[in-house]
Formats: C-alpha cells, sequence, structure tokens
C-alpha cells in the first residue's frame, strides 16, 4: 500500500496483478525442492496415502508430489519453492499469494505484460501451474492516456477489477476503504444474531463481553494498521455502529436500550475501549 500510494501521489498509476497458482499445495514438485533443501528428505519422501470410506480401507499409494497441509512445514518449504520466482518488476509474496505491481509514468507505456512472462517462465522451471482464469489485475490511478491491453496468461485473458481481496483486506483501484469496511461491517453483524440468542439464554455480560472480543473484535480490527488513517468520517460510523449494537444487545434489558456510546450503555460505564482507540492502540503497538 506504501508503495502504490506513493506512485498516485507522484502522479503515477500502477498496474498490479494478483497470481493465482492452480492447486498450488498440491502440485508441489519434491524435486525442485530437494535440490535446494536436502534436509527435507526424510520429511517428503516414502509418504504414502490411502482413503477409508465406512470400515473399507484403499490400498496404499505413493505419494510423489504434494505438501502436506496442516503442517508446521508446509508454508515454510513452499516460500521455499516460490522463492526462485523473481521477477524484473516489484513483488510481493505471501506463501502462495504472489503480487506483481508496475508504476506507470503518464503517457508510458505499461511492461507489465513481460513481466507475468516472466513468471509464467519461472513457475513451468518449478513445476508450478499459473492459474490464468483466477488471476486478476487492478489499474491503481486514472491518469493513463489510453487503457492498457489485455492481459494474457497461458493464452488466457485476466480479468480486470476494480477491487480485489488481498490477504483479507479489499483493496480498491481508488485506495480508498469504503468497499473494505462494507465487507468487515457485514460479516461482523451476521454474528450479532448468536450474542442475541446467547443473551436470551441468560448468558452473563462479562462472558458476552468476551464473545465480542472472540467473534467481532478480529474482523473488525483486522489489519487496522494498513487502512486506519485513510478512513473519512462514514466509514468510522459503521464500524463503531457494530460494535454499539453489540453494547446494546449485552447490556439493555430489551436490547433496544437508550445509550450514549458504546463505552456507556444506560448509564452503565462497560469499560470497552471504542474501536477508535483500539485501533490507535494496535497502531501504536505495532509501530513500536
Amino acid at each position: 500500500m506504501h508503495h502504490w500510494n506513493k506512485a498516485v501521489d507522484e502522479g503515477q498509476s500502477v498496474r498490479a496483478v494478483f497470481i493465482d497458482f492452480a492447486k498450488a499445495f498440491d502440485h508441489f514438485d519434491h524435486d525442485v525442492l530437494l535440490e535446494t533443501f536436502m534436509l527435507m528428505c526424510s520429511f517428503l519422501q516414502h509418504r504414502r496415502q490411502r482413503v477409508k470410506i465406512g470400515s473399507v480401507m484403499s490400498d496404499w499409494l505413493q505419494v510423489d508430489a504434494g505438501m502436506p497441509q496442516g503442517s508446521y512445514l508446509g508454508p515454510l518449504t513452499f516460500i521455499i519453492l516460490i522463492d526462485k520466482l523473481q521477477t524484473f518488476c516489484m513483488t510481493h509474496k505471501f506463501v502462495d499469494d504472489t503480487t506483481l505491481s508496475g508504476t506507470v509514468a503518464k503517457f508510458a507505456t505499461s511492461s507489465m505484460q513481460e513481466c507475468c512472462n516472466e513468471l509464467v517462465e519461472q513457475t513451468d522451471e518449478v513445476r508450478m501451474i499459473v492459474n490464468g482464469r483466477k488471476t486478476k489485475e487492478m489499474i491503481i490511478g486514472s491518469i493513463l492516456k489510453d487503457p492498457p491491453p489485455d492481459m494474457l496468461l497461458n493464452d488466457t485473458v485476466v480479468d480486470s477489477v476494480s477491487t480485489f481481496k488481498l490477504l483479507g483486506v479489499d483493496v480498491s483501484n481508488d485506495l480508498k476503504w469504503a468497499e473494505h469496511v462494507r465487507a468487515v461491517t457485514s460479516k461482523a453483524s451476521s454474528r450479532l444474531h448468536f450474542l442475541k440468542q446467547l443473551k436470551r439464554t441468560g448468558c452473563a455480560v462479562g462472558d458476552l463481553n468476551v464473545l465480542l472480543y472472540i467473534c467481532c473484535a478480529p474482523i473488525l480490527e483486522y489489519a487496522c494498521r494498513v487502512w486506519r488513517t485513510e478512513l473519512t468520517a462514514a466509514p468510522p460510523d459503521a464500524l463503531q455502529s457494530v460494535q454499539k449494537r453489540t453494547m446494546r444487545i449485552a447490556y439493555s434489558d430489551d436490547n433496544r436500550g437508550d445509550y450514549k456510546t458504546c463505552t456507556t450503555i444506560s448509564g452503565v460505564d462497560t469499560g470497552v475501549d471504542t474501536l477508535k482507540d483500539r485501533r490507535e492502540m494496535l497502531t501504536e503497538r505495532f509501530f513500536k
């Protein structure tokens, strides 16, 4: 986000491509990794698997590819594999999420197609497959004289989108956060139903507060270090309304009681910080 905002502030545009690897962990080639990291031999070699349906077992099958998902070594070894992917454009990689981006000056021509071609060649070398249908591209900024030609990956036209969920954050091509706030507000609001049901069963207020931090706070605060400083007045109000509704459920006898803020419900001091205060605290902690 820093690089993209900086480019737009300097009067440039950004062409970003969000790469999708087809069945990334299933296509993990053992030989490619073992050439780099021989200590993985004992972990990967001589693995077998079989299928059980009811009381019936299939024969054992030797597994020569794929990474055991859910294992501690799974993400680490995948990082070792994609570390070989080095293109001439800016590349950000997080496990199997790879994002390519390049700045484009006014009236200049994007070189992103060449960068993607280079990536495809490198993925062929490590026996990975880029899924052109699920890969997306996004143009950030609006100073390009003409829209760039369609991006092609393995002869497949890459869809151009205005918003993309990158590592759980909805990034928009105008670098504003209204869509992300809408998404997290909707997701958090859907969980209030469970709090209402628990309140009706007589769940204690203290337990409801714990559930608030377990069920709703992680959604409303996720990656706030990235987007909190860019919020305008309306999006924070939308986020705060979710917390107010939650506090109202917890502290009001009729679930509709009067309240002033999310920290004071029907005259009761809840001891709960506002979301704005928590975002400030989390960002300061991250900075330090």
